[in-house]
């Protein structure tokens, strides 16, 4: 996150490390958010972008506009049935062979949820519904 995006918005901005529009405090707890799955790497991007302005506290921002990533299994379980029975052509496709269906299905969740969904838990339903 340093080196990527931080170093990428200063550089956008001509400005020095020293003058970071956010301080490394937020940009810590902002990399612990991601790292025990609160919000997702997607989702922390726009969080970032948001910081940038008065170095706003990235757990204010993600309580603030609901963006707490979905890790619920039951709930998102219910969002993969939903997908797999409307598009029963597809999973019938994925089960003769094109495994490549597999991003279409997690594309279809991530889209329902708006992008809240936890990808690693969607991942581990997804595939013990296709199989």
């Amino acid at each position: 996150w340093i080196i990527g995006e931080l170093f990428a918005a200063l550089n956008e901005k001509n400005l020095e490390i020293t003058e970071s529009p956010i301080s490394p405090g937020n940009l810590s707890k902002l990399i612990n958010l991601i790292k025990d799955g609160t919000i997702s790497g997607k989702i922390a991007k726009d969080v970032f972008e948001k910081m940038q302005i008065g170095n706003r506290d990235p757990e204010h921002i993600v309580e603030k506009e609901g963006l707490l990533q979905q890790s619920d299994p039951k709930k998102l379980e219910k969002i993969i049935l939903d997908v797999l029975s409307k598009n029963q052509d597809k999973v019938a496709q994925y089960k003769s062979g094109k495994e490549k269906l597999f991003g279409y299905f997690v594309g279809e969740v991530m889209k329902i949820s708006k992008g809240k969904a936890n990808p690693k838990i969607v991942n581990e339903i997804l595939k013990k519904k296709l199989h």
